[in-house]
C-alpha cells in the first residue's frame, strides 16, 4: 500500500510541476520545477524511494530511450551520422580521459579508478532536459537531432567506461584490449538483439493482423512491451541493453513504413506513449529531487571522505567538474568542426561558419541527467575484502551536484545564447512537404476514378458515384492547385491556406460547443456526442500549428 501511495504521490508531483512551470513568470524548464518539488517532498513529507540501480534502468530507461529512437528523424540522423559519432563517442572517452585525471588532481583523497568513475558517470548528456529548457526559445532543428542522436549512443559508451573504472577500482588493474573487444560486443550485441526482437515482435503482430483482424489495444500493448523485452533480451546475454532499446525504436520506425496498421491505432498509440513520455521524465526528475535529503545528509561524511573540513568546498568540487565538462565540449567542438570545415572546402563544398552563440549553445547543451543519476547509484557500496567503497558518498554527491548545475547553467544560458539567433529558412523541407502532397494527392485521384468506374459499371444509379466522386477529386485536385505554385504564387497560397486553417478551427469550436450543448439538452445521447466530438477533436489536431497541421 505504501508504495502505491508512493507512486500516486510522485505522478501528482509531475502533473503539478506542469502547471507550475507555466504559471512562473520566471520561466523555469520543468525538470528544475520537479526537482525542486521532489525536494519539498523528501524534506516535509519524509518520503523515502530506495532507488535499486538495476530497477531504476528497467523502469524508466527502455521506454523513452526506445521513444527516442522510434521518434528521432533518421534522415537527419543519418546525415549527421558522423558529428553524432564523434559526440557519442570521441566526446565521451575525451571526457573521461580530461575529467578523471582533472579531478584526480583536485581531490588528491579521490583514488585514481573512482575518479575515472566520476567522469564516466557525468560523461553522458541528457536530451530530455535540453528539449525541456529550448522549449520556450527557438532552437535550430539541426542542433537538436545532433543533440539527441548523441544522447542515444554516448549512454553506452559512458556506462562502459563507468564499468570498467568500477572494475578497475574493485581489482586494481585494467586492459585496454578487454576493454575494446567489451565495448563492441556490448554495442554490436545490444544493437542486433534490439534490431531482432523489434522485427520479430513487429512481424507477427502483422501477421496476427492480417489473419485475424487488428486491435488497436492489443498493438498499442505490443508497442509498449517490445522496449523491456529488447533490454531484458540483451541484458541476458551481457549486451548493452540501452542500446537494444534504441535500436528496438529506431527499427520501429522502419517497420512503420510498411503502412499495414490502421490510422486510428497509430492516433491513439502515439497518444499513450505521449503520456507514458511526460509521467517517465517527470518522474525521474522528482526521484532526483526526493534523493536530495539523502544525499545532503551524507554531505559530511562525503567532506570527511575528501580530505576537507567544510562542506562548501564539495560544492566549489562540483561548480569545477561542472565548468570543466562545458570547456572539454568546447574544446572539442570546435576542433571538431574547424577540421569538418577544412575538409569540405578541400572537397569543394562551400559552406558557412555556425555563430560562435551557437558553438556555445552545443557546449553548454550537455545536460546531465537520468543516465548520471542512475549509474552513479551503481557504484558498489564495498571492496572485494569487505572494506567500503572509496569515495562513494563523494561521488554521489558531486554528480547530483552537476546534474543540478548543468540544468541551471543550461537554463540560464541557453535563452540568452538562443535569443534572437538567425534561423535557416526551412525552404527545403516545405518544398519536400509539398512535393509528397502533389504525389499522395495525385494517386488519391486515380484511386478515386478507378474506384468510380468499377463500381459505376453496369448499375442504373451510376450517375449517384459519378457524383461522389467529382466531390472527392474536387477536394485533392484544390489540393494539387494549392501547393504547385512557385514564388509570391506559393507564399500566397501559404497565407490563403493559414487564413483557412484559422477559419476551420473557429467553425471546428462552435460545431463543438452546439453538441456539448445540445447534450446537457439531452437532445442527443452520450454516445453520439463522444463519436462526434472526438471526429471533431481530430480535425482540430490537424489544423491546429503544432500538433500536426501543415
Amino acid at each position: 500500500m505504501e508504495a502505491v501511495s508512493t507512486i500516486l504521490v510522485l505522478l501528482l508531483a509531475v502533473v503539478v510541476s506542469g502547471a507550475l512551470s507555466r504559471m512562473l513568470p520566471v520561466g523555469l524548464p520543468r525538470p528544475l520545477v520537479q526537482i525542486a518539488l521532489g525536494a519539498i517532498i523528501g524534506f516535509a513529507a519524509n518520503l523515502r524511494v530506495q532507488l535499486d540501480p538495476e530497477l531504476f534502468f528497467l523502469l524508466f530507461l527502455p521506454p523513452l530511450l526506445f521513444l527516442d529512437g522510434w521518434r528521432i528523424p533518421k534522415d537527419e540522423m543519418l546525415r549527421d551520422a558522423g558529428t553524432i559519432l564523434e559526440l557519442a563517442l570521441g566526446l565521451v572517452v575525451f571526457t573521461v580521459l580530461g575529467m578523471g585525471f582533472f579531478i584526480d588532481w583536485m581531490i588528491p583523497a579521490m583514488p585514481l579508478p573512482v575518479a575515472f568513475a566520476l567522469a564516466a558517470v557525468v560523461s553522458p548528456t541528457d536530451p530530455i532536459a535540453v528539449s525541456a529548457i529550448a522549449a520556450r526559445v527557438p532552437i535550430p532543428d539541426r542542433l537538436m537531432h545532433i543533440l539527441e542522436g548523441e544522447s542515444l549512443l554516448n549512454d553506452a559508451s559512458g556506462l562502459v567506461c563507468l564499468r570498467f573504472a568500477i572494475a578497475a577500482a574493485l581489482t586494481g588493474t585494467f586492459s585496454l584490449w578487454d576493454a575494446s573487444l567489451t565495448f563492441l560486443w556490448l554495442a554490436l550485441g545490444g544493437i542486433a538483439v534490439g534490431i531482432a526482437v523489434s522485427w520479430l515482435i513487429v512481424r507477427a503482430g502483422d501477421f496476427v493482423s492480417r489473419r485475424f483482424g487488428e486491435e488497436s489495444g492489443s498493438q498499442i500493448l505490443i508497442s509498449l512491451l517490445i522496449p523491456f523485452a529488447a533490454y531484458l533480451a540483451a541484458e541476458h546475454l551481457h549486451c548493452s541493453g540501452i542500446l537494444a532499446a534504441v535500436a528496438a525504436g529506431v527499427t520501429m520506425s522502419i517497420t512503420e513504413f510498411s503502412g499495414r496498421g490502421q490510422g486510428g491505432t497509430r492516433v491513439r498509440r502515439s497518444t499513450v506513449w505521449d503520456m507514458v513520455q511526460f509521467a517517465a521524465n517527470g518522474v525521474i526528475f522528482v526521484l532526483l529531487g526526493e534523493q536530495l535529503p539523502v544525499i545532503l545528509g551524507s554531505a559530511d561524511e562525503a567532506a570527511r571522505s575528501a580530505g576537507i573540513g567544510n562542506i562548501w568546498w564539495l560544492l566549489l568540487y562540483a561548480v569545477a567538474i561542472t565548468v570543466g565538462l562545458a570547456l572539454l565540449r568546447l574544446v572539442w567542438v570546435t576542433v571538431s568542426l574547424s577540421i569538418s570545415l577544412v575538409r569540405r572546402q578541400r572537397q569543394g563544398i562551400a559552406i558557412r561558419r555556425p555563430p560562435r552563440r551557437l558553438v556555445l549553445a552545443v557546449s553548454l547543451a550537455g545536460v546531465r541527467g537520468a543516465i548520471t543519476l542512475a549509474g552513479v547509484l551503481t557504484l558498489p557500496l564495498t571492496l572485494p575484502g569487505g572494506a567500503p567503497f572509496p569515495a562513494r558518498d563523494l561521488t554521489i554527491f558531486l554528480a547530483t551536484s552537476v546534474i543540478i548545475l548543468s540544468l541551471v547553467a543550461a537554463s540560464l544560458a541557453l535563452p540568452l545564447l538562443l535569443k534572437d539567433l538567425e534561423m535557416e529558412p526551412h525552404t527545403e523541407r516545405e518544398a519536400e512537404e509539398d512535393r509528397a502532397r502533389i504525389i499522395a494527392a495525385e494517386a488519391a485521384i486515380k484511386a478515386v476514378e478507378k474506384a468510380q468506374h468499377d463500381l459505376s459499371a453496369g448499375r442504373t444509379d451510376a450517375d449517384v458515384y459519378v457524383d461522389a466522386a467529382a466531390r472527392v477529386m474536387g477536394f485533392y485536385r484544390e489540393r494539387l492547385s494549392r501547393f504547385s505554385h512557385d514564388g509570391e504564387e506559393a507564399a500566397l497560397a501559404r497565407r490563403s491556406e493559414l487564413v483557412e486553417e484559422g477559419l476551420r478551427l473557429t467553425a471546428v469550436k462552435a460545431e463543438r460547443d452546439a453538441i456539448f450543448a445540445s447534450l446537457r439538452r439531452r437532445r442527443i445521447s452520450s454516445e453520439t456526442a463522444r463519436k462526434l466530438v472526438r471526429e471533431l477533436d481530430l480535425l482540430e489536431a490537424r489544423y491546429r500549428p503544432g500538433t500536426g497541421g501543415h
